[in-house]
């Protein structure tokens, strides 16, 4: 389908609800998305693309056709996407692992069952828990429960090898009971077994309290081996929320969310809190695509972390607003849960402060796992796409203009290479067509006009070119400079650096007029706004060198025995007009030959007599 195709077929969604799907040409969907009113939401793919970022643009130019599925409200659209998303896998959505990297729990449906670990729930009549987080994890937590109710874990079979062999091993050490002897019954391996399930569903507490009061009525009976047994297991399941983070997860009454986006690498983390005490911390690295925004990431992966879990927290702490998104989720997860959810951003006290711990967390395992070289990827790959490049920059070239009034008008040329300046390359430019008339168009003009023709020449001080030019000023700056390099037959982007009231740079434009918002992408905000600085610096340096000259040069004009060299010699000596008329003969002297000295303090002090 043509654009004008698609944009017609999107006007004619109605107003409601629901999961749209974009496609390739192949078929493929790329990328899913939910909507309170879809014609609002998908037609907006399909108009002027100058507001979308470059993702929403690239994405947009692999659409080939789009279908729709309608829902009564918004959170059922919320479950739909989740699922969608797990479904087909869409290259422009946030993707957390899948089911392969979240395992479940299946317990086996016989007279003795046995627990085991799974990658997908089947619907063979077995029980399953989960999913939980990786799998090590789970399995270490798995083998916890079993340890602390004494239930085996060997490969023996029930009831076929009960009463065949002696008690193995983990009998002896007192982590199994030794249910392969026959005293042991078939009632009491059940009964341990559903306390097992009770952990798993995250009712430690429920479970706790019913061995206390079978613990206390054992000690009454004076049956006190007995008691005492309990007594070990109440212990050892007391300490697994403590030290097991995915046993922790489930047992929280709140989970705390931090989520950071890195030079390279992003991250979440979740704190799992319990009666108000720290009881485990999940943090998991991911990718998205780069201009994607963190409200947006935000959802996508509280939905996928959620929604495939039967075993939810009271609350859920968020750290950012998302438009609508909190009670959302809070809806569809009160329903799933069987009680109520509470999703909510804290905004002052304790739960503020734990919202900025979360958001510590996960910046410190994304930036631990980051490397340099990775940061300085990214960043280049991020401004590579929102300025349509080819490929990430590799060289850099910045042009400012500096006069006061109509003189001294000079100009400078900073190179990045990279990240980084490379002071090697940098040049400086007197203006020399505008004496007495500033035109920092015309400036800015002469300076490129120079620059070009010294690397046509083959001027090896000017070579390579750059693979941008970024033009302090507006549109019209970067329209004046795409003048000079058509001349020159050079198609190399140029960008004018739009400043704010700060005077930084807030955004870059294309001769054409066309706005690029960087406030948004912290990494180049930051690369952009050391390039402006360092461009500016440059030129009022040059600028502050040259007006001094000029300064000391019209001062010492007309005086006899003082010519070009000894004026040279006079400013870098005294630096200043004021110096020189402070200073005496003798100290003159020490820099010029007598005769000049004196007549320069003539020249100085002959005027002032005469005043």
């Amino acid at each position: 389908m043509t654009k004008e195709e698609l944009k017609e077929k999107a006007n004619d969604l109605p107003l409601s609800p629901g999961v749209y799907l974009m496609m390739d040409k192949t078929g493929k969907v790329i990328y899913v998305g939910k909507a309170k009113k879809l014609k609002n939401r998908v037609s907006q793919y399909f108009q002027d693309s100058a507001s979308h970022t470059a993702k929403t643009r690239q994405m947009v130019s692999q659409v080939d056709h789009f279908d729709t599925i309608f829902v009564s409200s918004e959170f059922e659209a919320l479950v739909l996407e989740n699922s969608l998303i797990k479904r087909h896998m869409p290259r422009y959505n946030i993707l957390l692992k899948d089911d392969k990297g979240y395992p479940f729990v299946r317990l086996s449906r016989e007279a003795y069952p046995r627990f085991t670990m799974t990658n997908r729930v089947a619907n063979d009549g077995a029980r399953y828990f989960g999913p939980f987080g990786g799998r090590f994890e789970t399995r270490q937590a798995l083998d916890a429960v079993l340890s602390a109710l004494r239930l085996p874990t060997c490969s023996r079979k029930f009831p076929k090898d009960i009463g065949a062999e002696r008690p193995c091993l983990n009998f002896h050490m007192g982590r199994c009971d030794g249910f392969c002897r026959p005293d042991m019954t078939a009632e009491e391996y059940n009964r341990r077994i559903r306390q097992a399930c009770q952990l798993l569903e995250g009712k430690s507490k429920q479970l706790l309290r019913e061995m206390t009061e079978e613990m206390e009525a054992e000690a009454e009976a004076l049956r006190f081996e007995q008691a005492a047994q309990l007594r070990d297991r109440i212990n050892a399941i007391s300490a697994l929320s403590k030290k097991q983070t995915v046993i922790a997860g489930l047992c929280a009454d709140t989970d705390i969310w931090g989520l950071y986006r890195g030079s390279g690498k992003c991250c979440y983390a979740v704190l799992h809190m319990e009666n108000g005490n720290l009881a485990g911390r999940e943090t998991e690295l991911f990718t998205a695509p780069m201009e994607e925004g963190e409200a947006e990431m935000l959802s996508a992966l509280t939905a996928q972390y959620y929604l495939p879990r039967a075993i939810l927290p009271h609350e859920i702490l968020l750290p950012f607003e998302t438009e609508g998104y909190c009670d959302d989720l809070s809806e569809v997860l009160t329903k799933r849960a069987g009680h109520k959810v509470w999703v909510h951003v804290p905004q002052r006290g304790e739960k503020a402060e734990l919202r900025a711990m979360a958001q510590r967390n996960a910046a410190e395992e994304a930036e631990r796992a980051t490397t340099a070289e990775e940061r300085t990827a990214h960043t280049l790959e991020l401004l590579g796409k929102l300025l349509d490049l080819p490929a990430p920059p590799k060289r850099m070239e910045s042009f400012d203009i500096s006069n006061t009034g109509k003189s001294d008008i000079v100009a400078s040329m900073v190179v990045y290479s990279g990240v980084r300046p490379l002071k090697s390359a940098y040049r400086r430019f007197r203006i020399q067509s505008l004496e007495g008339h500033p035109d920092d168009y015309a400036s800015m003009q002469e300076v490129l006009t120079r620059r070009l023709q010294r690397a046509a020449d083959g001027d090896e001080k000017f070579l390579p070119l750059p693979d941008v030019f970024l033009i302090d000023g507006g549109e019209t700056h970067a329209k004046a400079a795409l003048e000079v390099a058509r001349r020159f037959d050079v198609h190399i982007p140029i960008f004018g650096m739009v400043k704010d009231d700060r005077h930084r740079t807030r955004a870059l434009v294309t001769p054409d007029g066309r706005e690029i918002g960087i406030g948004n992408y912290q990494p180049v905000f930051t690369l952009i706004g050391q390039i402006q600085e360092e461009t500016h610096r440059f030129a009022i340096t040059y600028h502050h060198e040259s007006h001094t000259k000029s300064t000391m040069k019209s001062a010492l004009d007309g005086i006899p025995g003082v010519g070009p060299k000894r004026r040279e010699e006079l400013r870098k000596a005294f630096g200043t007009i004021k110096a020189i008329k402070e200073a005496d003969v003798e100290t003159l002297a020490a820099v010029v030959p007598r005769s000049a000295a004196e007549a320069v303090w003539k020249h100085f002090h002959e005027n002032e007599d005469k005043k």
